[in-house]
């Protein structure tokens, strides 16, 4: 493992970084877009992954959705961000706006289960 100091935007960061062997690939785990949180009845609880601005909405209270549907757009860091349901089920509570700021671990949207 190496450490390296990089700037980005005049704003310095010390990062490791290790070698991978020959012949192999790095894994590289996908960040998670949603969390899947169940309750004691059995809901999903779906959470923000990070800190953003809710740009849009894309499913509503009573909704069928299949996992891997698009729940909602998270904007950060300039970048939008799809919130993908991790089950299939019901949407039974929205609870953001569009236009909300909010942070990670924020509740987005719990999903009755089938």
């Amino acid at each position: 493992m190496k450490a390296y100091k990089i700037k980005v935007n005049g704003k310095e960061y010390l990062v490791e970084v290790e070698e991978a062997k020959e012949g192999t690939i790095a894994s590289q785990k996908k960040p998670e877009a949603s969390g899947d949180k169940r309750d004691s009845s059995g809901d999903v609880k779906v959470e923000a992954p990070m800190q953003g601005n809710v740009f849009s909405i894309k499913a509503s209270t009573g909704q069928i959705v299949k996992k891997g549907e698009i729940l909602l757009i998270l904007e950060a860091m300039k970048l939008e961000n799809e919130i993908i349901s991790p089950v299939d089920g019901r949407i039974s509570a929205v609870n953001v706006k569009e236009g909300q700021v909010i942070d990670s671990g924020t509740l987005l949207f719990e999903i009755a289960g089938k």
